[in-house]
Formats: structure tokens, C-alpha cells, sequence
């Protein structure tokens, strides 16, 4: 089939839609890692993203892999990619990565009355959804490259059904510059929309650069903006960039009943939902493109292949998104301490502020067993003096509820953005 290409903004809806129902579709039979059905859906995407101007980097019946599953079958499958290329000749070798799975679960053969029954497992919102969100956004990067610093990847990723293998050889074995990606964006299970189904996005441990991004987004009013994310990540393609120290930022609006049924069809999607969040995944890498630094790398992998997790002391400090319960600070979150307690009792130091100086600074804490506050420190940071600050504050909070794991209490760290603003006078 062809591909659904529309050029006027208001189309993206319709586009979003056609591209639901042809990845969803019968013919595709469920996009088996490995069956007709997921190379005919990556020789769609591919068709949308070379007809929208991006230059690919696979075949257009996409880049082949195999792997070796459990029960010792060799399963193929295969990665499409394409690039817009950033205009700053310095930081162009620099890599924004927004992907999504191409394949989901396939067919089913039950016994009914004596007779054999398929069933078709269609995938619209797993994962059919992400892939045509990851198309439209190609589609308007391509057409506004010159806004863009950083270089720009699109990626269909093949078996994520099977062990994310398409992400993992991608990071793994694909991609030589893989050290060179500032962010990596996974888009999953985008089409529901409602109180049951926010918009949601996890970034593993907390990294509070992406949440200025999207805190950006969001005072400026325009976007459907998602809420950071609480309890166990979901899982994804992120996880191989994860696991190399790469800042991921996972968008979801969450499952519902349908997810992985044979009822998960197209007509149940929200489009017009869907063409808002890619209006918000547009400008949030267009703002992560841009930005002078590549992003902060998260905490390091330990030893047992756990992210987020680090010794201090000789005992775990965990992740606020690996724990049963987060720490709570009268009875609310970071947002609560930064503007509860921090804010409240900031100072601006005299010499920064007589000078005109202003910047975030990057707080680390650990939130004790006890709900004591330790090991604060700053860093990030472009001003000694306000870094200081920030860790004076942070050490004075009371104490907090700490984080349960298991029914046990553990020591959770956290990683705070303190913004020292300097405001106008009229």
C-alpha cells in the first residue's frame, strides 16, 4: 500500500488514521517479528519517510538481523532508519534517536467445534500508533530541518516482541555513534486518551533536563503536555539505550483492555489526540536538538545490570521508579519539595544577583531509611555561588516519608533542577 501522505497541518489526523488502519490491517496478519506481515510494515515505513525527505540509512525492506530465541528457532527481523541531518556543522554529528516498535504478536490458531480458528491480533495501539506518530513527526522535521542543530534519527525497530532485539542491534551493533545520541525518545501505545489514559512520559531515574524540556512545553501553554510518569516504567525499546547511560524518554498514553487482544483495532484510537502529542514530540526535540550541551547522562548501570541502581555505603540506593512506594515530602513528590520547601527558603546570593547571573543548578539527595537527607550535591551547575545555595537549601529539609520496597524501607536518591531566575522590574 502507499503511503498516507498529506502536506497541510490539518491532515495530520486523517494521515495518523490511514496509517493506523494499514499497519493494523488483516493483510499484515499481526506483524510477526520476522513474518510477511512486519517487512510489508516496514516497506510502508520506509515509503513514508523517503517520500517525506528523510534520507535512509536500511533497504527499503529494512535492515535484516536474526536472533536465536529461547527454544533454539532463528528468528529474522529487521530495522528501518532514516536521518535529517542538522544545519550546525559542529554539532550535526550529534543524534536525536525517536523510534517505535514495527512488529506485535501476530496470529493465533485455536480449535473450535474441531476446526481451526485464526486469530489475528492487529496491534493499532501496540504498536501501530507509535510507528505512525514516529512518521508524521519525520514528516515535519524533514520539511523544517533548518531548525534543527542536532541531527534527527526516525527508527522502526523489528522484535521488540521478542526481547527489544531490533533496539538492541541498533545500539549494539547498528550504529557505530551511538555514543553520539543526546536522547532517545520511544513512542509506544499512543492512541487512548481520557482520565484512565494521560498522557504520560518515564525517563527511568530522574533526569531533570528532559523535565525542563518539558516543563518549557508546558508554561508555554501551547501543547498537550504529558505528566512525569510514577511507579515501574513500562517496558520498551528505550531499554538498550538505557542501558548504555543514554538519556530515554518513553511516551505513552498507557494500555487498556484492548492491548493485545484481537479487539486492539483501529477504529478504538483517538487521532486527533494523537496529532496533539506529535505537535508536543516535534517541539520537544526541536528543543533537544538545540540545546548547547548534549544532555546529561544518567547514573551508571551497576554491576548486576540494574540502571539506577548505585552502592553508596556499601548498601543500594535505589531509583524513585524501581520502588513499591517513593519517598513523599508532606505527603507529595519533588514538585512538592522543590516548591514547598525550596523555593520557600531560596536565596538569591548578592553576588551572582549584583551581576546579573542566572542558570539551574543539578541537586542530588538521598532520601534515607530514616526520611534523613543526605549526600546532597551539586552537579550541574554555571555558578559556584548559586550552587552552594542550592545545596544549603536542599540540606536544611525535614524529614521525609522514605521509600518502601518489598515492604521494607530503602534509600531512594533523587536529582533536582533549582531554577535561580532574576525577574523585570516594572
Amino acid at each position: 500500500m502507499a503511503c498516507a501522505q498529506y502536506a497541510e497541518t490539518p491532515e495530520v489526523e486523517k494521515s495518523l488514521e490511514d496509517h493506523v488502519r494499514y499497519l493494523s490491517s488483516v493483510s499484515l496478519e499481526g506483524r510477526r517479528a520476522g513474518s510477511p506481515g512486519e517487512t510489508a510494515a516496514a516497506e510502508y515505513m520506509y515509503d513514508c519517510l523517503s517520500g517525506a525527505g528523510v534520507t535512509m540509512l536500511t533497504p527499503r525492506s529494512g535492515q535484516d538481523f536474526y536472533i536465536v530465541a529461547s527454544e533454539g528457532d532463528t528468528v529474522y527481523s529487521r530495522n528501518v532508519v532514516g536521518i535529517v541531518e542538522g544545519y550546525d556543522s559542529l554539532l550535526r554529528n550529534q543524534y536525536i534517536v525517536v523510534g517505535a516498535n514495527l512488529d506485535h504478536i501476530g496470529i493465533n490458531t485455536l480449535t473450535v467445534n474441531g476446526k481451526p480458528v485464526t486469530q489475528i491480533f492487529p496491534g493499532a495501539n501496540d504498536n501501530a500508533s507509535g510507528i505512525a506518530s514516529v512518521i508524521e513527526v519525520a514528516k515535519r522535521v524533514a520539511s523544517s530541518s533548518f531548525f534543527f542543530r542536532r541531527s534527527v534519527i526516525f527508527a522502526g525497530f523489528g522484535a521488540k516482541e521478542e526481547g527489544t532485539a531490533g533496539s538492541w542491534y541498533f545500539a549494539n551493533r547498528a550504529f557505530p555513534e551511538i555514543d553520539s545520541v543526546s536522547m532517545m525518545v520511544d513512542l509506544r501505545t499512543l492512541g487512548k486518551s481520557g482520565p484512565a489514559n494521560p498522557f504520560t512520559y518515564y525517563t527511568g531515574v530522574p533526569n531533570p533536563e528532559i523535565n525542563r524540556l518539558v516543563y518549557g512545553l508546558s508554561e508555554v501553554g501551547a501543547f498537550y503536555v504529558p505528566h512525569a510518569g510514577e511507579g515501574v516504567m513500562p517496558s520498551g525499546d528505550y531499554l538498550p539505550f538505557y542501558e548504555k547511560q543514554i538519556p530515554v524518554m518513553l511516551l505513552t498514553t498507557g494500555p487498556d483492555r484492548n492491548i493485545r487482544t484481537v479487539r486492539d483495532e483501529a477504529d478504538l484510537l483517538d487521532y486527533e489526540t494523537m496529532d496533539y502529542i506529535c505537535d508536543f514530540v516535534y517541539h520537544l526535540i526541536r528543543e533537544a536538538a538545540n540545546t548547547d550541551l548534549m544532555i546529561e547522562r544518567p547514573l551508571a548501570v551497576d554491576e548486576k545490570g540494574e540502571a539506577g541502581a548505585y552502592e553508596q555505603g556499601g548498601e543500594r540506593v535505589y531509583s524513585p521508579y524501581e520502588v513499591d512506594e517513593a519517598p513523599q515530602f508532606f505527603k507529595g513528590d519533588a514538585s512538592t519539595f522543590l516548591n514547598e520547601w525550596v523555593y520557600t527558603y531560596l536565596r538569591y546570593p548578592d553576588i551572582p544577583l549584583s551581576q546579573g547571573i542566572q542558570g539551574t543548578v543539578t541537586v542530588e539527595f538521598v532520601v534515607e531509611k530514616d526520611g534523613r537527607v543526605t549526600n546532597v550535591r551539586a552537579v550541574r551547575g554555571d555558578d559556584q555561588y548559586l550552587e552552594d545555595e542550592a545545596v544549603r537549601v536542599v540540606s536544611a529539609s525535614p524529614k521525609w516519608k522514605p521509600g518502601v520496597l518489598g515492604g521494607q524501607k530503602v534509600r531512594v536518591k533523587y536529582s533536582v533542577p533549582v531554577e535561580f531566575r532574576l525577574r523585570m522590574r516594572k
